[in-house]
C-alpha cells in the first residue's frame, strides 16, 4: 500500500509541476510519519523515501535512533525551547520557528554541538486562532532580521499550515500569499536570510501548493493512511 501511495503522490507532484512549468526535482516530498510504526517507515524507506516529518520530539528521536542515518528528518510540529537540545544535530530542517527566543535556543544548542541548523519561519497565513505561527507579514520580516545575526542558524524560508478545507482551491490564496511574502522578504536583502524553501501543502491540497511554488509538501495520510493515535509509534 505504501509503495503504491508514494508512487501515486509523486506522480501527482510531477503532474502539478508540468502544469505550472516547474521542475519536479525542485519539490521535496516529506512523508509525515507521526504515530506510524517503524515497519511502515521502513517500507517507505525501501521505496526510496529519505525525507520524513515528525510532530513530536520524543517520537522523532526514537525513530532517528532506530532507522538508517541517511534519512533527513524534518521537525514540523510546534517546538518548545526545552526540547531544542534533542533535535539539534538530528534534524535536517526545523519548519516551525515562530519566535526569537526559540531561535536563540536553537542557535545556542547549535553552537554547542558545532553544527549549523536550517530553519523555516512558521507563518499563520490564514490567521487561525487555533494555530501557531506569526500572523502579520511585518512581524515575519522583523523576526527574520532579528534571527539573521544569530550564529549557527540559517533561515531557509517559510512554512504554513493552511486551513482544512473540502475544496483545495480555497487554499490557493494562502499559498500565493506565502509565496509573495517570501518574495517581499528576499527583496529586503537581509544577510543570512534565504527564501528558497516554502513548506506548504498537505495531503488534501499539496497539488495546489506545488502549483503556487511549494518546495516541500508534507504528506501523511496520503502515504500512510489514517492515523491510529492509540497505537504506540514504535510498535
Amino acid at each position: 500500500m505504501i509503495r503504491e501511495n508514494m508512487a501515486r503522490t509523486e506522480e501527482k507532484i510531477r503532474q502539478a509541476c508540468r502544469l505550472s512549468g516547474r521542475d519536479a526535482a525542485d519539490v521535496v516530498l516529506i512523508a509525515v510519519s507521526k504515530t506510524k510504526p517503524l515497519s511502515m517507515l521502513r517500507e517507505a524507506y525501501e521505496y526510496g523515501c529519505r525525507d520524513f516529518g515528525e510532530n513530536k520530539v520524543q517520537e522523532l528521536v526514537e525513530k532517528y535512533e532506530a532507522l538508517p542515518k541517511d534519512i533527513r528528518w524534518h521537525m514540523i510540529g510546534h517546538l518548545q525551547r526545552n526540547k531544542v537540545k534533542y533535535v539539534v544535530g538530528r534534524v535536517s530542517l526545523i519548519h516551525s520557528v515562530d519566535s526569537l527566543r526559540l531561535a536563540q535556543e536553537i542557535s545556542k544548542e547549535s553552537v554547542k554541538k558545532q553544527v549549523t541548523t536550517d530553519i523555516l519561519l512558521e507563518v499563520n497565513i490564514a490567521g487561525e486562532a487555533s494555530k501557531f505561527g506569526l500572523s502579520c507579514s511585518d512581524a515575519v520580516a522583523e523576526l527574520a532580521g532579528q534571527i539573521a545575526g544569530l550564529p549557527a542558524v540559517r533561515i531557509r524560508g517559510l512554512m504554513t499550515v493552511a486551513p482544512y478545507v473540502e475544496d483545495p482551491e480555497e487554499n490557493r490564496q494562502y499559498f500565493r500569499a506565502l509565496k509573495q511574502l517570501s518574495v517581499d522578504i528576499m527583496q529586503k536583502n537581509i544577510d543570512n536570510v534565504n527564501m528558497d524553501v516554502l513548506s506548504m501543502g498537505m495531503t488534501g491540497d499539496y497539488e495546489v501548493a506545488v502549483s503556487e511554488g511549494a518546495g516541500c509538501v508534507r504528506v501523511g495520510t496520503g502515504i500512510f493512511g489514517e492515523r491510529d493515535y492509540g497505537n504506540p509509534a514504535g510498535e
